[in-house]
């Protein structure tokens, strides 16, 4: 007999989505999903990550084309999602990249509870330590070399064919001692 409630079926049926419609997510949805970030737990309670929501197609395509750049690419690392939540962690904190991570897992449950298609997007150090990064964090208000990016959780609705079933659990994921 297995143990099932909502939290667990919810994390068992959360996917990654890589197709986005292009109609923007609501300010309710954006802020349902942050605020579950701000939930998630940090070492010491020190709630040292930060997150910025990026909603402005503008930047949008900015923050693309310069993540695609630490690929070699030109392609839309972001899918078209009309949403990417940026989470920093403080570089300081010998547990941030840790915290900022559990923020990022917070937000792509949040995510999926209320419908919405979500991915976790890599590449946001890299990108935070180019000049053209640093630039943007100092634009809003953060201090550059305080900060460094851990990941970007982007939002949409998805798209046909954005979502697909689950890998198979591997046998060994887990080892009992």
């Amino acid at each position: 007999m297995s143990i099932q409630n909502e939290v667990l079926t919810a994390i068992a049926s959360r996917r990654s989505c890589r197709a986005y419609k292009p109609e923007q997510i609501t300010a309710e949805e954006l802020n349902a999903v942050t605020a579950a970030g701000t939930w998630a737990p940090t070492a010491m309670g020190r709630q040292s990550p930060v997150m910025v929501a990026v909603q402005d197609k503008e930047t949008l395509t900015e923050l693309s084309r310069l993540n695609a750049a630490v690929m070699g690419t030109q392609n839309d690392p972001f899918y078209g999602a009309p949403t990417a939540v940026l989470v920093l962690c403080d570089k300081t904190n010998p547990n941030g990249v840790q915290d900022a991570s559990l923020v990022l897992g917070n937000l792509l449950l949040a995510a999926s509870a209320i419908g919405l298609g979500s991915c976790w997007i890599n590449r946001a150090k890299e990108t935070f330590e180019m000049p053209e990064g640093k630039a943007l964090l100092t634009k809003w208000g953060l201090d550059a070399e305080k900060y460094a990016g851990v990941g970007y959780c982007i939002l949409g609705y998805p798209a046909a064919g954005g979502t697909h079933a689950p890998a198979p659990r591997k046998a060994d994921y887990v080892l009992h001692v």
